[in-house]
């Protein structure tokens, strides 16, 4: 191996990470995962990104392409192949006409930081530390999604590098059907060297976190809901119940909710208060960064279980009843809903390969635990979703970890999956980009979940 790495690398600049290497152990794992590849690339450019990828396509290895590392389902690693770790490409250019040219390899942090001094924001996720394009790849949704819609919808071109070695700028005009798919179709397709965005105008958000008391989570999350549902749609909210790490079923509801518009808060809080009495009131105007929680890493040894759904405006009441009567009931995980619509739902399904646009809610459980305790952590979230099945269709990617095969099915419906598996044929027909949920090759047929 070392011998091909000398020959086939010569011209890579970037860095070289072996089993040997002194930095091998750090280079292997994720925030989320830990593997043991037997080589990490870190490319110096996008150069280097095509040397790495025809390296690895000659290799015959497994291949797992790292932006911010931030896989559930641990793709950002492998164990016995190859890492390209795109950390080096984090360059954020802010251009004329609010467009913004974002490597690869950046957190979200870093886009924040150089937009602000210009008043300018992504609709990003709501995580500070979290990589740009993996999230970027399969969607999306974060404080401003009720008001601008998902990150990818503001995406307008990418720089590619293909399953050959060749690099493609893809636009609406360049590689349409290729454009498409990179929508909300993961990292299935090549990687990514470059993001370019369309920034919005922002500068302060309004922002507001309320607590309640856990024996009101059915007044609390329906009130909430039917609020919600008619709320200006610069409002984007979400509601977290049972948290584990402050008190399982007994935990506090938390209500936040971030205005985007230059508005205030007032009308929704006194909303909620007057559904019940909150046990805390925090509202305060904040810039974008302040809103953003900062990143997760597992320590070694733990494991995150995370799946979630998506739910129809008809199936929104009934959703959260259960998830109420749930967060009320001895199980493992802390239960998110997300407010969608507005912006989220004015994109036509089939014009992104992100096709949940029907959606009112999301909910998210998630809980983490060490290795020996996942498999029963499984079997009692397996438990949860059954009683949610009734209300929920789809799945979001990138809130997936993969042990669910249904939840994985049902991310793409069938016309999706048979289009982007068409795409996936067009430009990786021997499947080099498999580390994720998109589909594979339509000569192949199967798609693949991966724990």
């Amino acid at each position: 191996m070392l011998a091909e790495i000398d020959t086939q690398l010569a011209e890579f600049t970037g860095a070289i990470i072996t089993p040997d290497s002194a930095d091998y152990s750090a280079a292997a794992r994720t925030p989320m995962a830990s593997a043991a590849p037997v080589l990490v690339l870190r490319p110096a450019d996008t150069a280097d990104v095509a040397r790495a990828v025809r390296f690895a396509a000659a290799s015959d290895l497994p291949l797992a392409v790292r932006g911010g590392g931030h896989s559930a389902a641990g793709f950002s690693t492998v164990d016995g192949g190859i890492v390209i770790d795109l950390r080096s490409l984090d360059a954020v250019e802010v251009l004329p006409d609010r467009r913004v040219r974002v490597g690869g390899g950046a957190l979200w942090r870093q886009v924040v930081d150089a937009l602000a001094p210009h008043g300018l924001v992504i609709s990003s996720g709501d995580t500070a530390d979290v990589g740009v394009g993996g999230l970027t790849l399969s969607g999306g949704i974060g404080w401003m999604v009720r008001r601008d819609g998902l990150t990818l919808d503001h995406l307008r071109a990418v720089e590619l590098v293909t399953a050959s070695g060749d690099v493609l700028v893809v636009d609406a005009e360049h590689h349409a059907e290729l454009f498409w798919a990179l929508r909300g179709g993961g990292g299935a397709y090549g990687v990514v060297t470059a993001f370019e965005f369309e920034a919005q105008p922002t500068r302060t958000v309004e922002f507001a976190a309320l607590t309640f008391s856990s024996d009101q989570a059915e007044r609390i999350v329906t009130g909430w809901a039917a609020h919600m549902r008619h709320a200006p749609h610069a409002i984007g909210s979400t509601v977290v119940l049972a948290n584990p790490l402050a008190g399982g079923k007994e935990a506090p509801i938390v209500v936040t909710m971030v205005r985007s518009d230059e508005g205030d808060l007032v009308e929704s809080v006194d909303a909620l208060r007057a559904i019940a009495a909150p046990l805390s009131v925090d509202v305060r105007r904040r810039t974008y960064a302040e809103i953003l929680h900062p990143g997760t890493e597992l320590p070694l040894g733990l494991r995150a279980v995370v799946r979630n759904g998506f739910v129809a405006p008809d199936a929104a009441d009934a959703a959260a009843l259960a998830v109420a009567r749930i967060a009320g009931e001895s199980q493992p995980s802390a239960i998110v809903l997300h407010s969608l619509g507005g912006a989220f739902a004015e994109v036509p399904a089939d014009a992104t390969a992100f096709a949940h646009r029907y959606a009112e809610l999301m909910v998210t459980t998630f809980a983490v635990g060490p290795e020996a305790a996942v498999g029963g952590i499984r079997a009692r979230m397996t438990e949860v979703w059954r009683d949610l099945e009734p209300y929920v269709a789809g799945a979001y990617a990138n809130s997936l970890d993969g042990s669910s095969v249904d939840a994985v099915a049902s991310i793409y419906p069938e016309g999706t999956r048979e289009r982007l598996a068409a795409v996936k044929a067009a430009y990786d027909s021997a499947d080099l980009f498999s580390r994720n949920f998109g589909a594979r090759p339509a000569s192949t047929g199967a798609e693949r979940g991966q724990d």
